[in-house]
């Protein structure tokens, strides 16, 4: 005979089991298991089989079990769960790449029913067309106040009806339309919620950053703190460029301004005395268009037969 574990050892179990996760991975998927049927869990296992294992469990003893794994390995990162071990949540212990396994986890989910009292988690709109319903069935419409009329024996919904509203709970009217309709509206599956990765805890739409948004962000980061330190005149290594490119500007305009002067400085004071060298230097640039642009100039000649022109012809004639 075999005896059933008391529920003392069922906790010790418990407890062993989620530290000896602890110890061998280093990556956990927090995820929202609301709405999640043991058979639709059962599947996700499935897919998830391999470098991935799901725990579920009562947060208090996920909480427990965390504590006791802190205490007697001196790992006091992993604590930095607790916080977000809080409704409805499992735990996704991987090896592999945590944006693949977010991704795996989401395409197990299945459609629901609007249940009664059910807070919806998305707007649900009634598209317009036949029903199929009998006329005698407008009474759900006429409460709802959904425009319909009769076409060939059956009800026909006139234009689309923003039936609920993400965040309303859904009402017997609406849970019993919708029954009869067919429509399914909501989809439930796990949700990641927090990602837990070496002691560090963030959101899971980091995951979703690509390379350009990490440099955008980055770039971003670097032009505030050159700003914040150009307005408070604090050296960084951020605004180091911009700070000598200024003070090289600002000894320029004093050595204009007054007798004190240096080699490049004395450049600008000549162009000031002789405007006319501020277009004997924009020639050089000029020229160099008219040289790139003089090969296609002249292919274009090639194409078009030459012609002799009136001047060549009274030159001709004068030797006549």
């Amino acid at each position: 005979m075999v005896l059933k574990p008391t529920r003392a050892q069922k906790k010790t179990n418990y407890d062993q089991k989620l530290c000896r996760l602890l110890d061998e991975y280093s990556q956990v998927l927090i995820v929202g298991a609301d709405n999640v049927g043991s058979n639709q869990l059962q599947s996700i296992r499935k897919g998830l089989r391999g470098d991935s294992i799901i725990l579920m469990g009562k947060n208090t003893m996920m909480k427990r079990s965390i504590r006791i794994h802190s205490e007697k390995t001196g790992n006091t990162a992993v604590t930095n769960l607790l916080p977000h071990l809080v409704g409805n949540v499992g735990l996704i212990f991987t090896k592999g790449d945590l944006k693949e396994v977010k991704e795996e986890v989401a395409k197990y989910k299945v459609g629901a029913p609007a249940r009664v009292g059910l807070v919806a988690p998305i707007d649900v709109i009634v598209p317009p067309g036949n029903t199929g319903l009998d006329p005698s069935q407008t009474s759900f419409f006429q409460v709802l106040n959904i425009p319909t009329k009769i076409n060939k024996g059956t009800v026909e919904i006139i234009t689309p009806v923003e039936l609920i509203k993400k965040g309303d709970k859904v009402g017997s009217s609406e849970a019993a339309l919708l029954s009869k309709l067919g429509i399914r509206p909501f989809s439930y599956g796990l949700i990641v919620v927090s990602v837990y990765d070496n002691g560090s805890v963030f959101s899971p739409a980091v995951l979703d950053l690509t390379e350009e948004d990490l440099l955008e962000k980055f770039l971003a980061g670097v032009s505030m703190v050159a700003s914040l330190s150009l307005a408070v005149s604090f050296p960084t290594l951020a605004a180091a460029p911009h700070m000598l490119i200024n003070a090289y500007k600002n000894a320029l305009a004093i050595a204009v301004a007054t007798e004190y002067s240096f080699s490049e400085a004395d450049e600008i004071k000549e162009f000031l005395k002789d405007p006319s060298k501020f277009a004997a230097a924009a020639a050089p640039a000029a020229a160099a268009k008219s040289v790139v642009a003089a090969p296609a100039a002249m292919e274009d000649k090639k194409e078009e037969p030459e012609e002799e022109s009136d001047e060549e012809d009274m030159i001709m004639g004068l030797f006549d």
